[in-house]
Parts: structure tokens; sequence; C-alpha cells
């Protein structure tokens, strides 16, 4: 498939790339890795007037520590959260989920600002993210903001960026010795999870749902749960409450509310849940 004919602007910063932003609203779209955008334009489901790249925005490019989080810039490839040793030890869950993401092309080129700006309730970062209590920095004209991630995934591949607004740094808390487990169900190594599960615990556990729904969500009955001293398995059984699981070519909704609470009372054990 040919995507609709569009207008390509390189912006040079991050600062000029939020002005394209202002100046084509609604019409433009931001080029990072392109591995989200191009399908969807390719098969004409995105038809954006203006694509701005800020693919060699180097400045947006990093992973540093910031005390007691680790901040990382919107435009680092997947390829780079799997091999930083300050995440292997300070977050430890991004890191080993970002090398569950596709194939090596893909985790070279895609990054994690793009994977969380796309909003996809498949991918695997967004829900990591989720599970992490991880805060989104986007920035516009007007400056920056920051929204927790259970406040920045809206809607099926909508987000609470707005038009003139760009998403430039991620910041996960460390987890210390909290325990941790990234379960993925698929039919093929490379293919999206037709189900996965991010969990970390301790005082105040976080489970996060992959496609189980038309956002990235957490499953909040099996978190109440646990805080009220269930096992896990008992936790685990309450995963699917509350969810709205698509059916596809694929697996049937029941078939991932199986999933969900098979795989949540794998990703409870293997994070230390009794």
């Amino acid at each position: 498939m040919i995507p609709a004919p569009f207008e390509y602007l390189r912006a040079g910063s991050a600062e000029e790339a939020i002005s394209l932003l202002a100046e084509h609203g609604d019409d433009a779209k931001v080029l990072a890795g392109g591995h989200s955008l191009l399908p969807l334009m390719k098969l004409r489901l995105a038809t954006p007037g203006v694509l701005i790249d800020i693919g060699e925005l180097r400045e947006l490019s990093y992973i540093r520590d910031g005390g007691d989080h680790v901040a990382i810039g919107a435009l680092t490839c997947h390829r780079d959260l799997e091999r930083s040793e300050l995440l292997q030890h300070e977050v430890p869950l991004l890191s080993f989920t970002a090398h569950l993401v596709g194939d090596p092309q893909v985790r070279n080129r895609g990054t994690i600002g793009g994977s969380l700006a796309h909003a996809d309730p498949a991918s695997d970062l967004p829900a990591a993210v989720l599970g992490l209590g991880g805060t989104l920095v986007v920035t516009g004209r007007e400056g920056s903001r920051h929204l927790a991630a259970d406040k920045f995934f809206t809607g099926f591949l909508e987000s609470a960026l707005a038009p003139d607004e760009l998403l430039t740094e991620i910041r996960v808390p460390k987890t210390g010795d909290a325990g941790w487990s990234y379960q993925k169900f698929n039919r093929r190594a490379q293919d999206w999870a037709i189900v996965a599960v991010a969990a970390v615990t301790g005082p105040q556990p976080r489970v996060a749902l992959v496609n189980m729904g038309p956002t990235p969500m957490r499953a909040a009955a099996t978190e109440a749960a646990l805080v009220s001293g269930a096992s896990a398995a008992e936790a685990a059984e309450l995963a699917a409450d509350g969810t709205e699981p698509p059916t596809d070519i694929n697996a049937t909704p029941d078939y991932r509310e199986h999933l969900a609470r098979v795989l949540t009372r794998r990703a409870l054990a293997e994070a230390g849940v009794a």
C-alpha cells in the first residue's frame, strides 16, 4: 500500500518540532522510528497532511540517573533500553520488557516515546511504564507538564498529548528490592502480545495488563487484593475484573480473560508473592 500524499518536514530541535506542531495542528504527525505510524499510513488508517521527522534529535536520546528515578529521553531506542546497565540495575522490568519488543531491526529503530505516544493497548512498553508508575514529560509552547502514566492513555490509540505537544521524557521510579515480572503470551516470538502482564510488588503493588481493553490498563482488583493480603493465586483470579478484552483472529474475550488470570498468577509468583 502507498500512503496518501503528505508534506515532509525535518525538525532540527525539539523547539522547532513543537513550533511546527503548533503551526500545522491536527494535520501534523510526528515521525520518530516510524514502526507504528508508517504501517497505519500505508493502510490509509492515518492520513496526516504533514509529517514532522524528529528522528535525528539526539538531544532526546539518553538514559540518566535522576536520584529516585531514571530519566529516559523519548527518542531512546528499545535496544538502548535493553542494554542499559543503569536500567538493568535500577529498573530491570523495563530493560527486560524492551528485549521482547519485535525483532532486532525494530528494537534498533523504534523509540520508547513513539511507542508510548502511539498508545497501542497491545504494546509492551506502555504497560511496563504503567506498571512501574512512570511519569511522562510533555512539552509545548507554553512549557512542560508532567503526566502520570495512569492519566496519559485516554482511548484506543489516543493519549493526553495536545496537538502542539511533544513527549520529551519518561521518568520511571527505581524499583529497589521490589519483585518484578513481565509475562507475555503470543503466537510467535516477534508478534504483538495476545495478552501480557507487568507486575511490580512491594507495599504498593502494581499490575498492568496488555491487550485487555482499549488502553493499557491496571488490574485494580488484583492490586487491591494483594494489599489486603491475598495470595498470588487469589489475587490473580481477579485480574480480568473490569477489563474489556477485544476479539480478533487470535483470541476471544473469554480466552483473553483466562490468559490474564494465568499470566498474572505466573507474574506474581515470579515477583515473589506467595
